[in-house]
């Protein structure tokens, strides 16, 4: 019979493993993305997204969000300013252009092992009077700059409550939750979502080689 003091140990071993950061979550992370622990790539050039949303604004809030989380797992990020300078010598103006590009050419250009895409398939506010949520959707995906292989992938939602809290009090009680939801969307502070759904998405990207856990 196993002793109970063994099953306890082996208990927390477990949970440790799964709850440390530095743990070894890549064994998952390896499995799922074993590309990008054969090619280990160490820099990132990060791409305007592309806004397949509704919202016109989308675009701006979401770039934003985007250099430092990556920088932050562990990879080297090419300034986007720098980028945008460089492709526009190049004579390159707009985001399709960029996506319909060689990837060879991001190497040539920058150096860059590989290239971030990332599309922006929901930014929407949906607004019932006393009710508002902010669905945000991004799908990201990283490609090799020397095989044009696709490296890693992902699809993250982020669907937030704007909506006023309805205590009660009959119509007072409606028109004070439906003004506190009005005030809510008119306030509501995008690109603080915009990292919430970053910070889903980078949690399955294996950490590059300049993670403070390596």
């Amino acid at each position: 019979m196993i002793n109970n003091k063994l099953i306890t140990y082996l208990v927390v071993t477990v949970s440790i493993l799964f709850l440390t950061g530095c743990g070894p979550t890549t064994t998952t992370k390896g499995i799922e993305f074993p590309k990008m622990y054969e090619q280990q790539p160490r820099s990132i050039l990060i791409l305007p997204p592309m806004n397949e949303s509704t919202d016109a604004e989308a675009k701006d809030y979401y770039m934003t969000t985007t250099e430092m989380p990556f920088a932050l797992m562990g990879y080297y990020t090419f300034p986007t300013e720098m980028v945008s300078d460089i492709m526009r010598q190049e004579g390159v103006y707009d985001t399709e252009t960029l996506y319909n590009m060689p990837l060879d050419k991001f190497y040539e250009y920058f150096g860059a092992d590989t290239v971030l895409f990332t599309r922006i398939k929901k930014w929407d506010l949906s607004y019932i009077v006393v009710a508002a949520n902010l669905t945000i959707q991004i799908e990201a995906k990283i490609m090799s700059t020397k095989t044009s292989e696709e490296l890693w992938t992902y699809i993250g939602t982020v669907v937030v409550n704007l909506s006023g809290n309805n205590s009660g009090g009959g119509i007072a009680g409606l028109i004070a939750s439906a003004i506190a939801t009005a005030i809510n969307s008119a306030a509501a502070d995008y690109v603080k979502h915009a990292h919430t759904a970053n910070r889903r998405i980078i949690s399955t990207l294996p950490v590059g080689p300049y993670h403070e856990c390596i």
